[in-house]
C-alpha cells in the first residue's frame, strides 16, 4: 500500500465496512474522501490521529507504512521503545515515501514546531 488513502481504504475492507459508513462515523464528507483517493488532498494531523484511534492503529502505519497497522496508539512515552534500527528522520524523509507524504510530514513538523513556540509565549499577538 502506498499510500494514506489506500492504507486507510484497507482499514475500511478490513473491518467490513462501507465507505460511506466510515465517512458517517468520523464525520468527512464524501467530497472530502473522494479527493483523497484521487491525490487532490490528505487527511489533516487531527483526522489521521481520530483515524488511528478509531481503527486502533499505529500513525507510523497509517501515514507512511512503517511498523505494524496492529501495534496501536499508545499513551505515554514509556510505552515506545527505543531500537537500534530507528531512522531518523532524514533516513526516512531520503527513503521511498511519495513527494506528498515529504510534503506532509514536512508541514506537520513546521506546525508542530509553530505549537511549541506559541505555547511557551502565549501573551504574543497571533
Amino acid at each position: 500500500m502506498q499510500s494514506i488513502y489506500q492504507r486507510i481504504e484497507h482499514l475500511i475492507e478490513s473491518r467490513g465496512m462501507t465507505k460511506k459508513a466510515f465517512c458517517e462515523n468520523l464525520g468527512i464528507s464524501t467530497g472530502n474522501f473522494g479527493d483523497w483517493k484521487r491525490g487532490k488532498t490528505t487527511p489533516s494531523t487531527n483526522k489521521l490521529i481520530e483515524i488511528a484511534g478509531y481503527f486502533e492503529v499505529s500513525l507510523d502505519w497509517l501515514i507512511i507504512g512503517r511498523g505494524s497497522p496492529s501495534q496501536g496508539v499508545m499513551e505515554a512515552k514509556e510505552d515506545y521503545e527505543a531500537n537500534d534500527t530507528q531512522e531518523t528522520l532524514e533516513q526516512i524523509m531520503a527513503s521511498s515515501l511519495t513527494d506528498d507524504e515529504k510534503v506532509f510530514l514536512r508541514e506537520y513538523l513546521e506546525f508542530t514546531e509553530y505549537r511549541k513556540c506559541r505555547d511557551k509565549n502565549p501573551d504574543e499577538k497571533r
